[in-house]
């Protein structure tokens, strides 16, 4: 491609990065208690709720935020989009590292965390009957490739010219890896709770879920690397990229409503619709569909797409209403029974907020001492 990367440089050490470094080494110190401790010292995890906060936040929804990567690699590569190109390597960075310590907070969720290399082991794995180890080889295997599409960037970086053409000869492979493991993994997510049968509520149970999880999915990609350009542009001081983000902000209401007409044809063909009433569950529902309404119709209007006002509010919406649907498919709409209840402990919240600030440490770092951002004039 013609264009040119370089790192914004500047001050790295500026107050909010300070701050997040901080929090950062918060997360770190409660992460050392939990495995000094056990589960049970940090969390409020219980038989019922196995799973929490981590789980769903710091997998589910985070690795939904981390499919910039993914949904730019199926419009530059599959669609042949290639004037989007531009908006590969910041989508691919936010994709790393938000899959990588997604993967951390397997780890640190895990009670006997070193029987996981069991997973890797086929005497062992339960290959091909359990939802959760094709979940757990193909996003090992995705943090991988990401790793590998991103290494041009660090190589550029170090003036390692012959070893990168290598990695760019081959990259059409890896490129391909790329795009097979998100729609492996991000449809298992959903089909992870279809197990769960009548414990989930029929506002969100289907067998359909698989096929959700992955439209969601992309519908994220897409919102996040439109967040991202426009935020970073704003907090960096950097030109917008007004004209390609209106233009690719075009595909985005296809493909949600594709996800709103799937959503609602299976509810009502199940009768899921017959659950509802205005309590904590419906109230979830009413605003998880909002959230994915919203953008929708804005972005529908070629004028809405054309400010970028508009385009960052659509954008948010989109990210929170995938991260509003992850929750309420395994914790809102869940009813272990036996009078189980769940909400997160304070070291879980500050875990959790730890790893993002160590994913937006990381991300700072690299946008300033890398070449991760296009050089762009003003649009």
């Amino acid at each position: 491609m013609s264009e040119t990367y370089a790192p914004i440089g500047g001050k790295l050490w500026t107050k909010p990065f300070s701050i997040l470094f901080i929090l950062g080494v918060v997360g770190l110190a409660l992460m050392g208690y939990r495995f000094l401790f056990g589960l049970g010292a940090v969390t409020n995890l219980n038989d019922g709720y196995p799973w929490g906060l981590w789980i769903v936040y710091d997998i589910l929804v985070a690795t939904g935020l981390a499919c910039g990567g993914y949904a730019m690699a199926i419009l530059v590569y599959a669609f042949n989009k290639g004037k989007y190109h531009p908006l590969i390597r910041p989508a691919l960075l936010a994709s790393v590292f938000g899959y990588t310590l997604a993967a951390s907070a397997i780890v640190i969720d895990t009670g006997r965390y070193w029987n996981l290399i069991n997973i890797f082991l086929p005497a062992t794995s339960n290959i091909g009957s359990s939802w959760m180890v094709e979940v757990a080889i193909s996003i090992s295997s995705y943090i991988l490739v990401l790793w590998i599409e991103l290494s041009p960037v660090m190589l550029e970086k170090w003036n390692k010219t012959k070893l990168r053409r290598t990695v760019h000869r081959s990259m059409f492979v890896v490129v391909a890896f790329g795009m097979l493991f998100p729609t492996l993994h991000q449809s298992s997510l959903g089909g992870l709770m279809i197990v769960a049968g009548e414990k989930l509520s029929p506002l969100w149970q289907t067998d359909w879920l698989p096929a959700l999880f992955l439209l969601s999915a992309i519908c994220m990609g897409f919102a996040v690397v439109v967040f991202e350009a426009i935020f970073s542009a704003t907090v960096l001081k950097r030109p917008y990229e007004q004209k390609m983000l209106s233009n690719l902000a075009w595909t985005i209401p296809f493909i949600l409503g594709a996800y709103l007409a799937l959503r609602w044809i299976t509810l009502i063909m199940a009768g899921g619709l017959s659950a509802f009433a205005f309590d904590a569950k419906g109230i979830m529902f009413i605003i998880e569909n909002l959230l994915f309404i919203y953008p929708m119709i804005i972005l529908l209007s070629k004028s809405n797409r054309a400010q970028l006002t508009q385009l960052f509010y659509a954008s948010i919406s989109i990210l929170l209403a995938g991260a509003v649907y992850r929750f309420n498919a395994f914790l809102v709409g869940f009813d272990p029974g036996g009078g189980y209840v769940y909400f997160p402990a304070v070291a879980e919240i500050m875990i959790t907020v730890g790893i993002i600030s160590m994913e937006l440490v990381a991300y700072l770092y690299f946008v300033k001492r890398f070449p991760v951002l296009p050089v762009l004039k003003d649009a």
